[in-house]
C-alpha cells in the first residue's frame, strides 16, 4: 500500500465517521469531551474526586457513542473516564435550527 493508498483510506474513514456523527447525534443528549476523546451519551454521571494533593475526574457514561475513527462499533452500552484533565459535558438541545445546520454540512 502506498502513502497516497493509505491517505486516500484516512481521509474516506474520516468522512464515513462524520457522516455517522451527523446520522446519530440527533438520538443522543450529551456530548462529552476529553483531551484523548469525543462522546455522545444519553446519561452522564460526573464526579469531581480528590486524591491526596490531586482532583480528578471520574465521569460515567450510559448507552454512548465514541468518535473513534478506528473502532469497528462506535455504539457502546458503558464508559468510565477518569482523567486529570478537564471534562466538557453539554447538554444537547436539538434545535430544528441546530439539526438544519448539520443536514447542510
Amino acid at each position: 500500500m502506498s502513502a497516497e493508498d493509505l491517505d486516500n483510506y484516512e481521509t474516506e474513514a474520516e468522512l464515513a465517521l462524520y457522516r455517522e456523527y451527523k446520522d446519530v447525534i440527533k438520538l443522543f443528549r450529551y456530548v462529552v469531551e476529553t483531551e484523548r476523546r469525543f462522546y455522545l451519551a444519553n446519561s452522564v454521571e460526573f464526579r469531581t474526586c480528590n486524591g491526596g494533593e490531586d482532583v480528578y475526574f471520574d465521569v460515567k457514561l450510559s448507552d454512548a457513542w465514541v468518535w473513534d475513527i478506528y473502532r469497528p462499533s462506535r455504539f457502546v452500552k458503558s464508559v468510565r473516564i477518569v482523567t486529570f484533565k478537564d471534562v466538557n459535558v453539554e447538554e444537547l438541545t436539538h434545535t430544528d435550527a441546530d439539526l438544519d445546520i448539520l443536514d447542510r454540512m
